[in-house]
Parts: C-alpha cells; sequence; structure tokens
C-alpha cells in the first residue's frame, strides 16, 4: 500500500507559514508608520525561521534564494524537523 491509500489526507495541501521574526512597537509608533518606514523585528538576518501550521510549530529553518529559472524568489533549507506522525 502506497501513502495515499492508508492516508486519505496525503494529498490535501496545507499552507505553511513562515516567521522571520516578531517586532513589538507601542501602538504610538505604529500610528505614525509611513511608507519606507523600517520596522526593526527581534532577530537578525542568519538567525533561523520557523515553520508553523497554524499554531503548531513544525519546522526551523535558513532562507535561501532560489537560483536558475527561481532566481530571486525565497525558499527555506530546513536544518531541523518535528516528527509529524503524531499529527497536526
Amino acid at each position: 500500500m502506497n501513502d495515499t491509500q492508508t492516508n486519505p489526507f496525503g494529498q490535501v495541501p496545507i499552507e505553511i507559514t513562515i516567521s522571520v521574526g516578531k517586532a513589538r512597537p507601542q501602538i504610538r509608533d505604529l500610528l505614525k508608520l509611513q511608507r519606507d518606514a523600517v520596522l526593526a523585528l527581534d532577530r537578525r538576518v542568519d538567525d533561523p525561521v520557523e515553520l508553523y501550521v497554524g499554531d503548531r510549530l513544525i519546522a526551523r529553518g535558513e532562507l535561501r534564494e532560489m537560483e536558475g529559472e527561481q532566481a530571486g524568489q525565497l525558499a527555506v533549507r530546513l536544518t531541523e524537523v518535528v516528527n509529524l506522525r503524531s499529527g497536526l
């Protein structure tokens, strides 16, 4: 038996959210934001990003830029993956 026969949800697409950091401005500063404003995050460029399905952390990785025909597109190289066999 292949995975689709044992797991009927194997073909269902899911949305993964990539978190690169958080910002915690005060409301007064948030209300002042204009185009071209810079909002500092709590992480550095080389820090790992986190991958979530809903609220559940499923992996960590490093941001990469695709090459070839997809040059300029962002991607994530996974460095740590949570055991997903227990379910999402």
